[in-house]
């Protein structure tokens, strides 16, 4: 069998399992988050955090939640590597530096997970399990809220009222992220990842020198990290370490757990809406994009270009042996398109338009699927931009959902699509205009930008994963890195919650033999054609800079 053919095979059985979880899954999240009850165990945490969880909250007093708890959160987990030395089980590390510190706390909270540090040689077991873990779970259960309640902003009218943020924190995280996760973490060790708290060994090498390898808790921390679409890495080689990814069975496994929820989130939104349908079209785009990625992509990778890549049978160079060509492209994809940033290659020996391929998937805004909650909530976004732009072409005013799309939404909307290209264009700039940034870079030229301009591409998209090859591990990088994590998470919350705001206030307009049908291939057709335009025009003479320029060099 050709590698091609595996490759095929592997996408076929990806997408099989994703259709067999998508009813029960979405149907499941509906429930959960349209439930009146309160399970025990959620009652005691309601009570601890001094929460009232039948309380309506409008989109200010939601908004302050997230940012109250996420700052609580960056807080603890700074404060927690900083005291690192004097934590027991710490494996002998010492604290970590305080711009790193910060860096990190900005990461986790923010669901990007970007590591200027290697793992096993950083973080002992209480930061790794009781600090970062903790953070992928209540991180991912804060996009899933936010996203709901955007949903609720589009489901309800005549009311401001979006929900409670600490119910919905505590019902995403108690009743969907861990009982999936727990079930996860057993596949993962069934197939060979770890799962100890075993301290520093000593393993011989066949050269005669020594290799120092630490256990941990790694298979229930790999889970939540691909699950919640979070990425960091118990090691430095993140998920092409065996530890973490053991073979092809689990590497299909990671993809499938990166893929669920985003995906399924298309069913939840479809059911609390009260119209299917609506969410098939939602799903329908996202699926386009994301094949046509990895088609793209696969073609790319597969492609020979010189006996070498005949005798490896495509681009090999950076990818593991255990996973081929296939299974690191799907990966790749999957990641990128998504706020994961977990990785199982080196995206940085890609060939050059598939290293722009990587980069463009987040600089769409990772909505295809995209990450827990904010995958949908960002794709949601463009579907309200996408009726504004077919409105205007036909002349009447724009609705979605049987709401009008006005200034205050389109000004929202906009806002929302602005943030994350400011910061990652300007933050570029500045670091390719002064001396000391570009020290940072392995290689010049085209290349050498593409590491700058991924870094904080994956920075600002919340994504986390790395091109490699740039030195991330200075005060410059992390202090502006972290930054541009922060801001490209929070801001656009305040405008997705805001718009959520003011289309619940809204009175359901009837639709008319005029109104577009927004669940309808055409419009699924021409929300891809938004957004590939609008990424395209944005985004176009920077990756002309850096990807194209090298892919057309080669």
């Amino acid at each position: 069998m050709s590698s091609q053919t595996a490759g095929v095979l592997q996408l076929l059985a990806l997408i099989a399992a994703l259709s067999l979880a998508y009813r029960p899954l979405g149907d499941y999240m509906a429930r959960v988050y349209s439930s009146g009850k309160h399970y025990g165990p959620e009652k005691w945490i309601y009570k601890a955090i001094g929460a009232d969880p039948a309380a309506e909250m409008r989109w200010p007093a939601y908004l302050r939640g997230v940012l109250a708890f996420s700052a609580v959160s960056v807080l603890f987990l700074y404060l927690m590597q900083r005291v690192q030395g004097s934590l027991p089980g710490s494996l002998g590390f010492s604290s970590i530096d305080p711009d790193q510190a910060f860096n990190t706390a900005a990461s986790f909270v923010a669901n990007t997970n970007w590591q200027s540090y290697y793992g096993e040689q950083a973080m002992g077991h209480v930061v790794q399990t009781g600090g970062l873990a903790v953070q992928n779970f209540l991180s991912a259960a804060v996009g899933l809220a936010v996203a709901v309640a955007l949903v609720r902003g589009f489901a309800r009218s005549r009311t401001g009222e979006l929900g409670n943020f600490w119910t919905d924190l505590v019902r995403g995280t108690v009743r969907i992220l861990i009982p999936v996760s727990v079930l996860g973490a057993l596949v993962l060790v069934a197939c060979g990842a770890i799962q100890n708290f075993s301290g520093i060994h000593e393993v011989g090498q066949f050269t005669g020198g020594t290799q120092q390898w630490n256990g941990g808790a790694v298979a229930s921390q790999e889970v939540i990290k691909e699950l919640g679409t979070n990425g960091g890495g118990y090691f430095n080689a993140n998920s092409a370490h065996p530890f973490e990814n053991p073979g092809p069975l689990s590497n299909l496994f990671e993809i499938f757990l990166i893929l669920l929820i985003p995906f399924a989130l298309t069913r939840t939104f479809g059911r609390m809406v009260g119209s299917l349908r609506q969410g098939y079209a939602i799903l329908g785009t996202m699926a386009t994009i994301w094949l046509g990625f990895t088609a793209l992509m696969m073609w790319t990778e597969f492609a020979h270009h010189g006996p070498a890549f005949e005798i490896a049978g495509g681009a090999m160079e950076g990818k593991e042996t255990r996973f081929g060509i296939a299974g690191s492209s799907v990966f790749a994809v999957a990641t990128t398109l998504t706020s994961t940033g977990a990785v199982n290659s080196f995206h940085s020996s890609y060939t050059g338009f598939g290293g722009g391929i990587t980069m463009l998937g987040m600089q769409l805004g990772e909505i295809a699927p995209g990450g827990v909650g904010s995958g949908l909530y960002g794709m949601l976004v463009m579907a309200v931009i996408t009726v504004f732009i077919a409105g205007l072409m036909v002349g009447r005013t724009p609705e979605y959902l049987g709401k009008k799309i006005g200034v205050r939404q389109i000004k929202l909307a906009a806002c929302y699509i602005l943030v994350t290209p400011a910061l990652v264009l300007g933050f570029t700039a500045v670091a390719m205009a002064l001396p000391t940034p570009g020290d940072s870079m392995t290689n010049t030229g085209a290349h050498g930008f593409s590491e700058v301009l991924y870094a904080y591409t994956s920075g600002a998209n919340n994504n986390g994963s790395a091109f490699a090859g740039l030195d991330a591990d200075t005060q410059w990088f992390n202090t502006t890195i972290g930054i541009a994590m922060l801001l490209g998470r929070f801001l656009p919350i305040v405008f997705v919650l805001a718009l959520a705001g003011s289309l619940a206030e809204q009175k359901p307009v009837p639709g008319t033999a005029g109104t577009l049908r927004t669940d309808k291939p055409l419009y699924a057709g021409l929300l891809v054609g938004t957004i590939l335009i609008i990424a395209g025009l944005t985004y176009f003479p920077a990756l002309a800079l850096g990807p194209l320029a090298e892919g057309l060099a080669s």
